[in-house]
Order: structure tokens, then C-alpha cells, then sequence
């Protein structure tokens, strides 16, 4: 199955040999009879450690990110931070230091910051823009992770994939991409020498706005080992109904990208020319300093729009309460179009940090809606 948009319907959800079924069945069960002791079908025994929805969604997800690499293992979590969570217990250590974007995902920054600091996990926050600046990062033989955002959250940055991993594989450290904007319809990190891709299923994977999700994806045999004992340790896990609704989302991933990257597009052509705005960040435009990077690395280049509002931080709020067609709220990928102020909603954990955003800036997760009702929305809040 070479065709991604063949893959997303089909890898890992053969037919169910029952029935007959054509869509994976949803197996909402907790425990497995067995044939004897230790006689276990399938290799089933208890849903925290492996159940075959979301075995079905596992497979998927390693034959979407990392297609042609025999060794691909995909693990399903119960959320996007759970998958993160579970990937720094596995690979690091009390004493060890990892590399984070000097814009993360606010919610990460908080696991680094809040969580894994007090556990012993040193940070340092680097510009991803700038290999130069991640390698002056890196401390020699305490880093152990380099985790990259691609675009980023919510600036929409762009790393050089291939360059970091060098720079990353040069130190000893693992190079993590956090895939989650992109999607692996328009990016597949692995394949530029990442070491783990990371997901919240939530978001364009899942694809509706109905399920919490996360996900990792790795090639690397052994970390695939370590990682797989402690999902099942760690127990963060999705139940089979969500991974169910990730799998069905999964099916209309290339399609609904398309539409996504189009209606951004259009969109981000009006912020441009419209004069209460005064910064555009998507990395589809020519003037976006990362627009070369991202035309070289992924296919399309996503929903995801960043503006600065020119007359401030009250302006940029008050866009986001009088938009009808976007609705006023956090997470992204979904349909439906949505609106935020990054630094009183997703961002907030991060005031007063290094990572703080700007106060004037705009969130648009832009959906696969009528486009000209987008604009028009647009045009409506931004006039007052």
C-alpha cells in the first residue's frame, strides 16, 4: 500500500474475520479468556496492555508516519501530554537535561517546567529557527532530548527536521518531533531522521473535536521496547471507543488536510492585506522566514494562521468574542473553525516565562468550512 490516503483506510483494519465487518470493531472489554495458563489469544489479556482497537489504531499510525521503515512501532495514549509524559520517563533520567522550542505548546512547557523539573529533568529553551542555537543549547553528555515543534505553537516556526536531527544524533541526544500540526498527510519527520514522533490524536488526526488522544511513532527497534513497557507501566492508555474515533478520523486525514491548507491559504491572503493587522504568520506565505524550510520538508502547509492585531492586546481579545462562523475557544484540527487569544487561553502557563507570547496575537484553527463565510467572519471582527 504505497498511497497514503489507501493506508489511513486500510493499514491495520483488515476486514474482522468474524463477521466480516469492514470497520474495526470496537472491543469494549477489559479482560480476555485464556486457554490455559498463559495460553493467551492473540495475545491478549487485559486492555491496559493491549486491546485490539487500539492495536488497529497502533498500526495505523506506524504505517502512516513511517511508511517503508520495517521496524515502525505506533503506541496510542490517552492524551497528547500522556504520550509525552511516557516518552521522558523512558528515555530520561533524574540529572539529564533536554532542549524544548523557545515558543512550545504551552501545555508541554508545563510538563518540562512544572512536572519533570521537580522530578530532576533540567530545560533550556532554544529558537528551533536556528541549529547553531539548539547545539549552543545542548549540554554534553547530560541532554538526552531534543524536542521539536514543527510548526510551532502558536508563532508557526519552522525547524529544519533533517538538520536537527544531525545536530541532535551529533550530541548522543534523541530528536522528538512534535507532529501534531503538520499531520503525516504533510510532514513525515521520520523519514527526515527524527527518532520519535509525537501527536495529540485530538487534534487533526482525530479530526471532529469528539476524542482525547496522543500517539508516538518510532522506527528505533529497541526505544520502541523501552516504550512499550512503560505505556503498559505508566497505564495512560486510550479506551477502545476513542481509539475507535481516532481511527475513524484518520480515514478522511488527506482529504480534510486539503481542505484545511486551501481555506488557510485564502485566509491568510486576506489577514495579509487587511490594515488592522499588522503580522501574518503561516508558513505558506513567501514572507514567512521558514517558508523555504516548510515548502522543502512538507507537502501543503496546514490550518494553523498566527496575527498580531495592530492596535494591541484588548483589540486582538475583543476579535476573538465577535467572530460567529469561528468559535471562540482552545484545541485545534477539528472541522470547525476556531479562534483564540493565545495568551490568556492555550498559553496562559506560560506568562512570564521566556516562552510568553505576545499579547496581541490571534489563534485561528481554520476549518473546512465555505471559505468566503471565513473571510467575511474575519472581516466582521476585525472591523469592530
Amino acid at each position: 500500500m504505497d498511497g497514503f490516503e489507501t493506508r489511513a483506510i486500510h493499514a491495520g483494519q483488515e476486514p474482522d474475520p468474524l463477521t466480516g465487518a469492514v470497520v474495526t470493531p470496537i472491543y469494549q472489554v477489559s479482560t480476555y479468556a485464556q486457554d490455559g495458563v498463559g495460553g493467551l489469544r492473540g495475545g491478549y489479556e487485559y486492555s491496559r496492555s493491549a486491546n485490539p482497537t487500539r492495536t488497529a489504531l497502533q498500526e495505523c499510525l506506524a504505517a502512516l508516519e513511517a511508511p517503508g521503515l520495517p521496524d515502525a512501532t505506533g503506541l496510542a495514549f490517552a492524551s497528547g501530554l500522556a504520550a509525552e509524559d511516557t516518552l521522558l520517563r523512558a528515555v530520561c533520567r533524574p540529572g539529564d537535561h533536554a532542549v524544548i522550542p523557545d515558543d512550545a505548546y504551552g501545555g508541554t512547557y508545563r510538563l518540562f517546567a512544572k512536572v519533570a523539573a521537580p522530578w530532576g529533568l533540567d530545560h533550556t529553551p532554544a529558537s528551533l529557527t536556528d541549529p547553531e542555537a539548539v547545539a549552543a543549547a545542548i549540554i554534553p553528555g547530560r541532554t538526552k532530548v531534543v524536542w521539536v515543534e514543527t510548526p510551532t505553537n502558536p508563532l508557526l516556526n519552522i525547524a529544519d527536521i533533517a538538520a536537527l536531527a544531525d545536530v541532535a544524533h551529533a550530541a548522543g541526544a534523541i530528536l522528538v518531533v512534535d507532529n501534531t500540526f503538520a499531520s503525516p498527510y504533510l510532514q513525515q519527520p521520520l523519514l527526515l531522521g527524527a527518532d520519535v514522533v509525537a501527536h495529540s490524536t485530538t487534534k487533526y488526526l482525530g479530526g471532529h473535536s469528539d476524542v482525547v488522544g496522543g500517539a508516538l511513532v518510532t522506527a528505533d527497534a529497541d526505544l520502541a521496547e523501552r516504550l512499550i513497557y512503560h505505556q503498559n507501566a505508566m497505564g495512560a492508555v486510550p479506551g477502545p471507543f476513542d481509539s475507535w474515533l481516532v481511527l475513524r478520523g484518520i480515514k478522511t486525514l488527506g482529504v480534510r488536510m486539503d481542505r484545511h491548507s486551501s481555506n488557510a491559504r485564502a485566509v491568510a491572503d486576506f489577514l495579509v492585506a487587511h490594515p488592522a493587522v499588522s503580522e501574518v504568520r503561516w508558513p505558506g506565505l513567501t514572507s514567512h522566514p521558514g517558508h523555504d524550510v516548510a515548502r522543502k520538508q512538507m507537502r501543503d502547509f496546514g490550518g494553523m494562521i498566527s496575527f498580531r492585531v495592530a492596535a494591541g492586546e484588548q483589540a486582538a481579545v475583543d476579535v476573538c468574542g465577535r467572530t460567529s462562523v469561528f468559535t471562540l475557544g482552545e484545541s485545534l484540527g477539528g472541522v470547525e473553525s476556531l479562534i483564540e487569544h493565545p495568551a490568556r487561553m492555550t498559553h496562559a502557563s506560560a506568562a512570564g516565562s521566556p516562552l510568553e507570547v505576545p499579547a496581541d496575537l490571534v489563534r485561528l484553527s481554520v476549518g473546512i468550512e465555505t471559505v468566503n463565510d471565513l473571510i467575511e467572519d474575519l472581516d466582521r471582527a476585525l472591523a469592530g
